[in-house]
């Protein structure tokens, strides 16, 4: 689930964070598991902080869309099933009620690390069930389709450079 501010907010109330949103629409959270970065870092910890972080950082990585579902046909973004398919296979089934962190618990927290601006995307995560975890990954001609209830369907091709 990606959220779509439609509010500048910093410090934004708990109780009021849902308020700062435009609309929802689908990310594709995608991360390259098995990038080697060239020059260590000082501690091992930080290594896999950034092998983590810059894995999602590649061209062409967090596709979203296909369009922003306003927040007035979504009045409870803690309810949507979200499937993902890979090559048609369901790999992915879960729902956003189980996130650890709601939709207004991120707003919150972080407009309080940065000036939250109107049209900003927040990705909020991925259900149980990614791929590495069972030794599972992309690969080029792979097909990735994610479907989250009231917003749509997204589908991306997987190519190497």
């Amino acid at each position: 689930l990606c959220v779509v501010m439609g509010k500048r907010g910093k410090y934004i109330p708990l109780d009021d964070a849902l308020n700062y949103i435009a609309g929802y629409t689908i990310i594709n959270d995608v991360s390259e598991r098995r990038l080697k970065i060239r020059e260590r870092a000082q501690t091992e910890e930080w290594d896999r902080f950034f092998d983590w972080l810059n894995g999602k950082l590649m061209d062409t990585f967090a596709p979203c869309g296909p369009w922003i579902t306003t927040v007035d046909e979504i009045p409870d973004p803690q309810q949507l099933r979200i499937r993902l398919w890979v090559n048609g296979e369901l790999q992915q089934d879960g729902n956003t009620r189980d996130m650890i962190f709601t939709v207004a618990d991120i707003v919150h927290y972080l407009s309080h690390i940065s000036t939250l601006e109107p049209g900003d995307l927040i990705a909020t995560g991925t259900p149980l069930g990614v791929g590495v975890a069972r030794g599972l990954h992309l690969k080029p001609g792979d097909v990735v389709t994610i479907e989250i209830d009231k917003i749509g369907r997204l589908e991306n091709p997987v190519m190497s450079e």
